[in-house]
């Protein structure tokens, strides 16, 4: 590809992406495919020769377009968010223009520089104190991942990744069930292993981790001759939103010399809001946070922030120094790829830099505030239909619900039965999950140009699929 077809394609899928964007009301939300039809439109071997820009770009509208789910739809109220706010998708086209690999200081130096001023914004944005520095992965299972790391290195007094866990004291980790799986891959990645991960029973509508069974839990394990290494908690949990009581393990942690980490993966984004900081009271005992600002705060995947009280630990823990990868002559500079398990590094701070100037931070936490007030509403109306139960109450924008008409045996077959009718119809997307055991559907508002009249029709669609289904069961 030339220039000029490099300019012509470059506007065309400009052209695409905005059309594509101000038509996603009209769009399933989920793909309406079936398993293997997609591949059995794609040809089983590569081409020996060039075929035209027109025939792919068409293919990608006719084959590809089908079977994508719209993550960008405002109606998605499945998992979690990953947004992509206009002004990002711009930012990521320039980065992905230029193509810089940034790695080092010295491979782009406004890469780096811009990385340290956009944490510090986003520090500031959060509350957070002085004092905390970080870094932005890809990923919050990559940043979760460089903290178990630096609690088994601390712990171990640096000498895992020298000698290797064997002959070494069991690690233990501690976390509630509520924790996202990412946690569990840490600790397997880690060779902590499994079994060492301890599970700390939880308790109150928040489902927090109990911190007097936490603390008997390291003294039991103690007296076993096992090392605890670190606790991992977690401030809004995947499933229906599960938050610790930071203060309270923080203690814990502080008095027993233990590594904390913080999951804030999705909740993070909704501490710019002042009057949500009391979901995570005593946040500056943490020795890391991760949120993701690809989550609620708009900017475009990937793009996860990991702030760090002590870089230097995590430094100690990851960085490989090889001799073409110095930088002589310069004193001072930062080295993000010391900070995580990656040596190479895409240039996300341009897309947060982009965000915050274009929305700055009212925008954004009107955004956000309407999004937990919609939700709200939404659970009051629900609750208020007969035949709807709601399982776990709004925590910030997320809850969960079940229907639980007469007559019906089963309600956790129904109610996966209900969660599939409702993505089969195409309006909505929602999933399901587990609480105490049974099957309750998840809500949640989190999409960027969601509206209000978008979360009204969300409702709309629950009773009137749940109408039709028990109406369909000769109830």
């Amino acid at each position: 590809m030339y220039s000029e077809e490099f300019r012509h394609w470059s506007h065309k899928a400009a052209d695409w992406g905005a059309d594509y964007r101000e038509t996603l009301r009209d769009r399933p939300v989920r793909a309406q495919t079936q398993p293997g039809e997609i591949a059995a439109q794609i040809a089983t071997a590569p081409p020996e020769t060039a075929e035209p820009m027109e025939q792919i770009f068409a293919d990608f509208e006719q084959k590809i377009l089908p079977g994508m789910t719209h993550w960008q739809h405002p109606r998605f109220f499945a998992y979690f968010p990953a947004n992509a706010a206009p002004v990002s998708v711009v930012a990521e086209y320039l980065v992905t223009v230029m193509a810089a690999q940034c790695m080092l200081w010295q491979t782009s130096p406004a890469a780096t520089e811009l990385e340290t001023r956009v944490i510090d914004w986003l520090r500031q944005a959060l509350g957070l104190p002085e004092g905390f520095s970080g870094v932005i992965q890809d990923s919050a299972s990559s940043a979760t991942l460089a903290a178990v790391l630096t609690m088994r290195e601390r712990a171990l007094e640096w000498q895992g990744n020298k000698q290797g866990l064997s002959g070494q004291n069991r690690l233990r980790v501690y976390a509630s069930d509520q924790v996202h799986t990412s946690i569990d891959r840490a600790i397997w990645v880690s060779g902590i292993g499994e079994e060492n991960l301890v599970r700390i029973p939880t308790a109150g509508a928040l489902r927090s981790m109990d911190a007097t069974a936490l603390e008997a839990a390291i003294l039991a394990d103690k007296a076993q001759g096992f090392l605890p290494a670190g606790i991992i908690a977690c401030v809004g949990g995947t499933s229906v939103g599960a938050t610790d009581d930071i203060a309270a393990v923080a203690s814990v942690a502080k008095k027993h010399g233990l590594y904390l980490h913080v999951d804030a993966a999705w909740a993070g984004s909704a501490m710019i809001c002042p009057e949500f900081r009391r979901f995570w009271a005593g946040i500056e005992g943490a020795d890391s946070i991760v949120f993701n600002p690809h989550k609620w705060l708009g900017a475009q995947f990937d793009c996860s922030v990991q702030f760090i009280r002590d870089p230097d630990s995590l430094v100690r823990t990851l960085a490989i120094k090889p001799e073409y990868l110095k930088t002589h002559g310069k004193d001072g500079v930062i080295n993000y790829s010391e900070w995580s398990v990656p040596l190479g590094r895409r240039f996300r701070a341009l897309k947060l830099w982009f965000l915050l100037r274009a929305h700055g931070l009212e925008g954004l936490r009107t955004m956000i505030r309407n999004h937990v007030a919609w939700a709200e509403a939404l659970a009051v109306r629900l609750e208020a239909v007969p035949d709807f139960e709601i399982v776990t109450q709004p925590m910030l924008s997320l809850f969960s619900f079940r229907h639980a008409p007469n007559g019906v045996e089963d309600l956790d077959e129904h109610n996966l039965r209900l969660v599939n009718a409702i993505n089969d119809d195409g309006r909505i997307y929602l999933t399901q999950t587990r609480v105490d055991g049974r099957v309750a559907i998840r809500f949640q508002v989190g999409q960027f140009e969601a509206g209000e009249a978008d979360v009204a029709q969300a409702f709309d669609v629950i009773a009137e699929v749940a109408a039709r289904l028990h109406a369909g069961q000769g109830a």
